[in-house]
């Protein structure tokens, strides 16, 4: 049983594997919060609770001996208006003008299946039980619905919140998180992961402390300037060792998320929608649903809960067929062409990426209306015959003449002002009233919380796709979401949120009409890598920066959630055209391995060596994708650590077959040799490396011996089989 109740102590308990979770109603009726950590044998943790008197604190007012306050005691869910002066979960305006919700205890319900959300991606699951505790405040008539959905073999929780008027007057919800979480006491620190473009998901660690940390995107999307996905540890846990919480949200828009230390040493996490222009009016007999929040623990660091999290996405977040199994390798005309492109150089790119046993070709941006700039025609989504040469139809035929696949990118969210469509439909884009819109990329945002934009878009793609064998779609999206404003919309402080939910029903109603298209996301690169895409799209592009060194600190910091499943990953050519960098190629096609493995080049330019070399990566590659796709990733050598080198292993689930990657950052005369321990091999079998035998219990103890590595970023792979 993952989830018990002791029906006379009012004690809630979820187990999954390795954890527990328990929660407790208290004498006022408020629910508490008890423990979350290492897993418990049938537990009464309600001794935890702080039981001291309420100095300098507002305490209920049925307490007659002055204790209960709820900013000293752990909370559930806690709400605005009862006296705790933390981070509150939940705030909102009453009719009169109040801001308060008292919310207790009413009922709860066991579900032998896991929830769904009705306009949200969520997690899904056979055998996944549900707990679903009702709050309710009897002055207003507001109930909260607070979900859980427990997933034991992963260690993995997934909340929700669904709040529910059931008064006579409307209220305007202000602040509606999907979790918060008290941890009673302990010193903590944050590793949450920032960036810009060009430079995604660069990890940093600070400790929590009494003031108030902030994780938060108000880009408009999850942003590159914060990912969702964070992690609060005990100090000085490290991949293999301490205690580590994860936490996630399945959500593509703003998001807010705090970590502060009360008074008392306490601690609190808050995660949930972006607040600083939320509102949203919930009339009687209406409701609203927070995104779906994702949490894990682990008591054997952060190798283990990154494993917890990619597992749970691989088999319980998307629905496409591509999620576990082989991708096709691809090539990408952008950095090969850009917009100057004819259709018969694109099949004479083709032409050579198969000589390279490449799958699948795609085509990139400009191959659509007038466009052969960034300025004009996004929207437009024609195809441009005369540009091409022939039709879409005749060019991917010829394409699939060469035993390929096609694809082809779309930027479906954005518009040009110099396009025909902005001039016929000004009226739905977003925009503020007599004011000039910001431009990003000199392009503006169509506001898809309209149906009649949705469904053009939804039209126009099908009418594409259904005329020619398209078997793949890149789906961009290249600027922040600044000017929030939609005619006709009523209630401008919901349309950031309305905007997410019109995203999600467009692309559940494309995957769900073209199952065998697979579909990537792009935001700029990596701008909206997270969950809620990766519930309709098994892939993102990673970083439009394609340097594998500067991909190193972008790969990794991405890893500590997102499986290589979920990265796509190419090789360019050098010198890089971000940052002008000169790699080898055996480094940049190390680096590619690390996720869906393809080319962004010109390959019509290469030498007859560097394309024996594609060839060989390609056909490496194919050799060791399934176990790139579902196996488990260790992080063996920080690229913030002080070292020169990064390495990483990849292990098959069965221990069978295993890939080292090793690259130099930097390189010194009269080297060290490199020791590396390697893990996740079957500590009892034998394995070959490099023509010799070893125990995995040798390598993972003692470790192998390595030459120095010689030469401006170089690297080295190493392929390590089962052979007994």
């Amino acid at each position: 049983m993952t989830i018990s109740v002791d029906k006379d102590k009012k004690l809630f308990t979820l187990q999954t594997k390795n954890s527990t979770y328990q929660m407790k109603v208290s004498r006022f009726g408020y629910l508490y919060h008890l423990y979350y950590g290492k897993k418990i044998e049938e537990p009464d943790l309600s001794y935890l609770l702080y039981n001291g008197p309420s100095n300098y604190a507002p305490y209920p007012h049925e307490s007659s001996d002055k204790m209960g306050s709820l900013t000293l005691t752990s909370q559930e869910y806690p709400s605005v208006g009862t006296g705790d002066l933390g981070s509150v979960a939940l705030d909102l305006e009453n009719a009169d003008g109040t801001h308060v919700v008292n919310l207790k205890y009413k009922n709860y319900q066991i579900l032998d299946n896991k929830y769904s959300l009705e306009q949200m991606p969520s997690f899904y699951g056979q055998g996944v039980q549900t707990l679903r505790i009702v709050l309710v405040d009897e002055v207003s008539g507001i109930e909260v619905e607070l979900l859980y959905g427990v997933f034991d073999k992963y260690d993995l929780l997934t909340r929700a919140v669904r709040v529910s008027n059931f008064g006579k007057q409307a209220v305007k919800l202000n602040r509606v998180q999907s979790l918060s979480l008290d941890l009673l006491h302990g010193n903590f620190d944050l590793i949450h992961f920032h960036g810009r473009w060009g430079s995604e998901r660069n990890l940093e660690k600070l400790p929590i402390s009494h003031t108030t940390t902030t994780l938060s995107s108000n880009y408009g999307v999850s942003s590159a300037k914060e990912n969702p996905g964070f992690i609060v540890t005990t100090k000085n846990a490290d991949e293999m060792s301490g205690s580590c919480y994860g936490f996630n949200l399945v959500y593509s828009g703003d998001f807010n998320a705090t970590a502060e230390q009360g008074t008392l040493g306490q601690n609190r996490i808050t995660m949930g929608l972006g607040d600083n222009q939320f509102s949203w009016k919930l009339e009687p007999g209406a409701s609203f649903e927070s995104p779906e929040a994702v949490m894990s623990f682990s008591s054997h660091g952060l190798t283990q809960l990154s494993h917890n999290f990619h597992d749970a996405i691989r088999n319980n977040l998307c629905r496409s067929k591509y999620e576990k199994v082989r991708r096709p390798v691809l090539i990408n005309n952008w950095e090969a062409t850009y917009f100057d492109f004819t259709g018969k150089k694109l099949l004479a790119i083709a032409k050579a990426a198969k000589k390279l046993d490449v799958d699948l070709f795609v085509l990139d941006d400009g191959w659509f209306g007038n466009r052969s700039n960034e300025d004009h025609a996004l929207g437009d989504w024609f195809v441009n015959e005369k540009k091409l040469g022939l039709s879409l139809k005749e060019l991917v035929q010829k394409v699939n003449n060469l035993g390929m696949d096609f694809g082809l990118w779309f930027e479906p969210e954005m518009v040009s002002e110099d396009s025909k469509l902005y001039r016929h439909h000004p009226d739905w884009v977003l925009n503020f009233p007599d004011r000039k819109p910001l431009l990003g990329r000199n392009q503006l945002v169509l506001d898809l919380s309209k149906e009649s934009v949705r469904n053009y878009l939804f039209e126009r793609i099908s009418d594409i796709l259904d005329s020619a064998n398209v078997s793949y779609i890149k789906w961009d999206m290249n600027r922040p979401i600044t000017d929030w404003y939609s005619k006709g919309l009523k209630d401008q402080g919901e349309l950031q949120h309305r905007y997410v939910l019109g995203l999600y029903d467009l692309l559940g109603r494309l995957t769900r009409k073209y199952p065998d298209v697979l579909f990537e996301g792009c935001a700029s690169g990596g701008a909206r890598f997270d969950l809620g895409m990766l519930a309709y799209e098994p892939q993102i592009w990673t970083s439009d920066n394609t340097d594998p060194i500067n991909r190193l600190n972008i790969q990794y910091g991405t890893s500590f959630f997102y499986p290589l499943s979920a990265m796509g990953s190419h090789v360019s050519v050098s010198p890089n055209h971000q940052n002008g960098r000169i790699t080898p190629f055996a480094t940049r096609s190390a680096v590619a391995m690390a996720g869906t493995f393809g080319y962004e080049l010109d390959v019509t330019k290469m030498s007859e060596v560097e394309q024996q070399q594609a060839k060989d990566a390609t056909d490496f590659y194919k050799k060791i994708q399934d176990m790139t796709i579902n196996g488990d990733l260790y992080r063996l050598l920080s690229p913030y650590a002080d070292n020169d080198l990064v390495a990483w292993q990849v292990v098959s689930k069965d221990k069978s077959q295993s890939l080292l990657t090793i690259v130099a950052t930097d390189v010194v005369a009269n080297p060290a040799f490199i020791y590396l321990k390697l893990r996740g091999l079957a500590e009892f079998s034998d394995y070959k490396v490099d023509g010799q035998i070893y125990s995995g219990q040798t390598l993972m103890n003692a470790g192998l011996k390595l030459d120095p590595l010689k030469g401006s970023y170089s690297s080295r792979q190493i392929l390590i089989e089962k052979v007994s």
